[in-house]
């Protein structure tokens, strides 16, 4: 469960950050833009997984020589992308965070990542249904709560201080040790 978790705040830190950028171009609480934000981000976080993995589960016994070595590296590919885009400049602000179609687009694009990460949970085990839902719910439901947060953050404390957490140089560090860790787990 602690890595579920921690997968799961890993993923929701691109939602965060996607966020607390529309608070700081809103700047203010507005439930009708932040609710259907966080909505959406939790939404597609957690149907990405269950996509991935429902696509990859049908042949993963093909992979299972191999499997580790997949997740390793799509885990640390998303990882060092999150690092990566840690140090680039900020999102162009002209974005309107108020359109529905600019919602439903940053929801796909923040979880795009969650897609690789299906797939990884279908090399690692996840067999069935029933094995994945558990990820899929905590990934939907941390990634909602981060949402929100990111947005109080943008809105409270403005680009100052977003641009100092850098939720995506830890998210991406942490989706790295995962990926570490699953294939020392396989290779010992």
């Amino acid at each position: 469960m602690l890595e579920t978790i921690l997968i799961a705040l890993a993923l929701a830190m691109d939602c965060f950050a996607v966020s607390a950028v529309c608070g700081v171009i809103i700047r203010r609480f507005e439930g009708r833009v932040m609710l259907p934000i966080a909505f959406f981000f939790g939404l597609f976080q957690g149907l990405m997984p269950l996509i991935g993995w429902a696509l990859t589960s049908s042949f993963s016994h093909y992979l299972e020589a191999v499997d580790h070595w997949i997740a390793f590296g799509m885990l640390a590919v998303i990882g060092g992308k999150m690092i990566a885009d840690s140090f680039k400049a900020e999102e162009d602000k002209s974005m309107n965070p108020r359109n529905l179609r600019t919602q439903l687009l940053l929801a796909v694009a923040t979880s795009i990542d969650a897609l690789a990460v299906g797939i990884s949970y279908a090399c690692t085990g996840y067999q069935t249904i029933a094995s994945i839902a558990v990820p899929v719910v905590v990934i939907g439901i941390v990634s909602f709560m981060m949402s929100l947060l990111g947005f109080t953050v943008g809105v409270k404390f403005g680009e100052v201080v977003v641009k100092k957490l850098r939720p995506e140089l830890l998210g991406g560090i942490i989706l790295i040790g995962i990926g570490v860790k699953i294939l020392i787990e396989h290779l010992s």
